[in-house]
């Protein structure tokens, strides 16, 4: 059987706030910076979701809600294609063009 690792690696101020965080495959040779990374794993045990998320306070407030919009966009494509749930997937897809529209709607104003 083969095993792959994954290596994330948060640097945190005095406050345990991150202020860089870096992740690495077995296949990169060197540790890969990041502004933001969401974890979340199934428990069988408990049949919920445990979540770790982490991002470096240098993250801008639209940098994340993009961050958020584009993983509920990579999740739609995950159901679609391990469950065949084109419902499901597209309602998250309607959600993502939602959200998106709503983000570029405050862009805009704030930058008038």
């Amino acid at each position: 059987m083969k095993k792959s690792d994954i290596r994330i690696s948060v640097t945190l101020d005095q406050n345990n706030i991150p202020e860089d965080i870096q992740w690495q495959a077995e296949s990169q040779e060197e540790l890969q910076p990041v502004k933001a990374f969401s974890l979340a794993l199934w428990d069988d045990s408990q049949k919920g979701t445990l979540k770790i998320d982490l991002w470096t306070k240098d993250m801008e407030v639209y940098e994340m809600k993009r961050f958020f919009i584009e993983t509920i966009a990579g999740m739609a494509d995950t159901i679609r294609n391990a469950t065949q749930d084109d419902v499901m997937a597209m309602e998250m897809d309607t959600l993502c063009r939602d959200l998106s529209a709503r983000l570029e709607r405050e862009i805009r104003q704030a930058t008038k």
